[in-house]
């Protein structure tokens, strides 16, 4: 009400007039003009009535001058108010849409940070709405993703609350989203990527190396599944879903001994101090997009891609871009263990690496390739890479 008021106020003296002011003026006119209460109602006094008569009409007529000009500026005041009023309530908001796991809404966190930082209009309380939305993977978790539909499973619902108009942007973690993109939305922005590797976390054993024969790691990526297997085919991997705090419970309760996080999630949850070890990525090669995190906006909405533009981060996108060429070329889904990570090399290039296994680890097949840190140089060596794997795999390597 007090900042209603005050513009009112402003406005109104940016006009030349308020309202006292406007009120004294035609008071004033009338004043000078005053008529002699001896003449009141004269009409055939003499020539100094007539005189006076006329006069009266000059004044009545001064006066609905004045007043018409008052209610100009009145009304021009009031217009101004409320051009003021609409700056006011019309703030800039733009609504995230993101899952509701404590890793998500971290991302969702980071992305609306960034945003206040490069946008002065967006630091205003209420300019950025986070809009949290559960996806069919958040709903089932007493199975393994494969067996519910694979890719798609962390993101359909968002995609479709960003095409409904619900949200103006998602936030999500690139291994999540499909190789595919839905008719009517972009994705134009990866903030700056976190650190690739995985962890090994366990209160039993300081490396997979130390697990006992027999030991139970659980996992739900069949990547890391097939990638211990192969290397220590004496270990049990099982299916161990939920958020990683869950998952740290449940090692913590004796369900499993052991079990593998990504690195960038602890990371940006402050929870490394549970890791027991960092797995190089020459041991176990990280998932597709590992570590980055995706912002997606609709094709049409020039204002949401304003915002993303200054957001992102070229070298992520660049490499994402690559290892998500080499896993459409393999088709690859969530029944697929499939790895792959491009990471800009000493000389300033692209150095590629990806790899393609069976569930059970009995067979890996391994690819590389260097190139220029460009776009189509990137998406160029990474398809060829994928073509590469799928002529050595031969017929039915797949199916599984």
């Amino acid at each position: 009400m007090a900042t209603t008021a005050l513009l009112k106020s402003q406005a109104l003296l940016s006009c030349g007039l308020t309202s006292s002011h406007t009120q004294q003026s035609t008071s004033s006119q009338a004043q000078k003009l005053a008529i002699p209460s001896q003449f009141t109602g004269l009409r055939n006094a003499g020539p100094v009535a007539e005189r006076w008569t006329s006069q009266t009409r000059l004044v009545h007529k001064k006066v609905k001058s004045v007043r018409r000009g008052a209610m100009s500026v009145q009304a021009t005041a009031a217009g101004a108010v409320g051009t003021a009023e609409k700056q006011v309530t019309e703030q800039a908001t733009v609504r995230i849409g993101t899952r509701g796991s404590p890793l998500a809404l971290a991302q969702a966190y980071q992305t609306r940070d960034r945003l206040k930082q490069a946008f002065p209009e967006l630091q205003d309380e209420g300019a950025i709405d986070i809009v949290i939305i559960k996806t069919t993977g958040d709903k089932i978790l007493n199975q393994p993703l494969a067996d519910i539909g694979g890719k798609g499973l962390f993101t359909k619902e968002i995609d479709d609350a960003l095409l409904g108009g619900r949200i103006d942007i998602a936030v999500h973690s690139m291994k999540d989203v499909p190789t595919y993109l839905p008719e009517g939305t972009i994705l134009p922005c990866n903030l700056p990527r976190e650190d690739v590797r995985d962890a090994f976390i366990s209160p039993h054993a300081a490396s997979l190396a130390d697990l006992p024969e027999g030991a139970v790691v659980g996992s739900a990526s069949l990547r890391r599944q097939s990638q211990i297997l192969h290397r220590y085919p004496h270990l049990q991997v099982v299916n161990f879903r939920g958020n990683v705090q869950t998952r740290i419970r449940k090692l913590s309760e004796g369900t499993v001994k052991a079990t593998l996080l990504a690195l960038a999630g602890l990371k940006r949850l402050n929870m490394t101090e549970h890791v027991t070890a960092i797995l190089s990525t020459e041991d176990m090669l990280p998932a597709i997009a590992q570590g980055a995190i995706g912002i997606a906006c609709r094709t049409e909405d020039d204002k949401s891609k304003e915002y993303l533009a200054a957001l992102n981060h070229e070298d992520t996108r660049l490499a994402v871009a690559c290892e998500r060429a080499f896993l459409a070329t393999l088709d690859g889904s969530c029944r697929t263990p499939i790895a792959g990570l491009a990471v800009r090399n000493a000389s300033g290039g692209c150095s590629f690496r990806g790899l393609v296994a069976t569930v059970d680890g009995k067979q890996i097949l391994e690819t590389s390739r260097e190139g220029n840190y460009t776009y189509e140089d990137m998406v160029a060596m990474a398809k060829d890479a994928g073509q590469e794997l799928l002529k050595n795999a031969g017929p039915g390597f797949f199916d599984w």
